[in-house]
């Protein structure tokens, strides 16, 4: 794309100009950094780019939102961030909208559902740079011992479980509710029950009725009945439930594309369905997106949109999904994978991502809505808990945070 197409408008400045983006490590070494990614897309970019350099500062994503927070806070905001929310900046009035930025055939290219979880009040601002979705993956070795077959409804998968844990394995549904990612657990399941964190309005339901009918069967048909494992859910972190599984202690449990390589590298033979409903396939799937976003300090419109249409290329798009085990967020780059007979192992992710459900990201809230599930969560389905209790608890303070805005 040319420079003219980019953001529909001139350039506010002219001369050498310097952008700086802070973008996540998606690696889990120094060998695959996202730095390195950056690093190779920055020095094929200027050198078809005179005139225009590019710095890129990337973090740990234990740290990147808060970088970005202060950096901001500081009257430094960075030309770019590529991290996990952009509503609270969109709000503030501190972001280009997509449509400034990207040329019409890139803002275009986005996948529909991503488009649209990057939009505040109907207007794009977060620009999808990384997605995934989540199946069911099972142990192939242990549900052949059982001999079992995948599960397609919540009572198949109970039964499963059942089986499981009486030929002794250790944990026959992962069921991480830990304080890591709670938030991705509950939903996929609050999904499966045929509801989610929102209705179709986009207002909070987290105290539904299908939503405590949902965690009362988790409490009382799989925790209650002792088939998710010596670790009380609350305690049980995604991390550590991914570590379990690779070590074929699990039976089950909900995974994204990167527990493909974990399970592989470890020996673990393992197929993957999508979730199960209450009597059937879920409505949805959770998807997760992580987002780019341009920041109005630096003026640097033209220059970041010209920028921002390489690195959704077509080509760099495919490059950095094959590198992290992700999903492309373009349609141009998801039909060229799925193309790929060498990419079959991620078809079945990327088949569930059109129809899939984010977070409720444009929400400015939902930042401390999704931090007060992860710590509240968990309870619900203890022995003591109270799912309608713990739920309702959660919608007040979700609604309170919500009108505060």
């Amino acid at each position: 794309m040319t420079a003219t197409l980019a953001g529909c408008g001139g350039s506010t400045g002219s001369g050498d100009v310097t952008l700086r983006l802070v973008a996540a490590d998606y690696g889990d070494s120094k060998a695959n950094s996202s730095q390195k990614y950056w690093d190779e897309l920055v020095k094929a970019y200027e050198a078809g780019h005179p005139g225009t350099k590019v710095e890129v500062t990337v973090y740990p994503w234990t740290d990147v939102d808060r970088k970005v927070k202060e950096m901001v806070a500081r009257g430094d905001a960075p030309d770019m961030a590529q991290i996990g929310a952009y509503a609270d900046y969109a709000d503030k009035g501190e972001l280009y909208k997509a449509e400034e930025v990207l040329s019409i055939p890139v803002q275009a290219d986005f996948v529909a559902q991503l488009t649209d979880a990057g939009k505040m009040n109907r207007v794009q601002y977060g620009m999808p740079f990384a997605a995934s979705t989540r199946l069911l993956f099972f142990n192939k070795k242990l549900f052949a011992a059982a001999g079992l077959s995948a599960p397609t409804t919540w009572s198949e998968l109970a039964a499963d479980a059942q089986a499981l844990k009486a030929r002794g394995v250790k944990i026959p549904y992962a069921l991480p509710l830990g304080p890591e990612e709670a938030q991705a657990e509950t939903m996929q399941w609050l999904l499966s029950g045929g509801d989610g964190y929102t209705d179709d309005v986009g207002t909070y339901s987290l105290d539904s009725a299908q939503n405590v009918a949902t965690l009362t069967w988790l409490k009382d048909d799989l925790v209650g009945k002792g088939l998710t494992g010596p670790v009380a859910p609350a305690k049980l972190n995604r991390a550590d439930a991914f570590a379990a599984f690779a070590r074929g202690e699990v039976g089950m449990l909900n995974g994204h594309p990167t527990l493909m390589k974990m399970a592989a590298d470890k020996g673990v033979k393992f197929g993957m369905v999508p979730m199960p409903g209450v009597s059937g396939k879920s409505r949805a799937t959770m998807g997760v997106a992580d987002w780019m976003m341009a920041f109005k300090k630096n003026g640097h419109r033209e220059q970041i949109g010209t920028f921002l249409d390489y690195v959704y290329s077509e080509k760099n798009v495919l490059a950095f999904s094959h590198e992290y085990d992700l999903l492309p967020v373009t349609t141009s780059a998801s039909e060229a994978m799925a193309a790929d007979s060498g990419n079959a192992d991620l078809t079945p992710f990327l088949d569930e991502l059109p129809s899939s459900q984010l977070y409720p990201v444009g929400k400015t809230s939902w930042a401390a809505v999704s931090a007060d599930i992860k710590k509240q969560i968990g309870k619900a389905v203890s022995p003591d808990g109270s799912p309608a209790g713990t739920l309702a608890s959660l919608q007040q303070r979700a609604t309170t945070m919500d009108s505060a805005g």
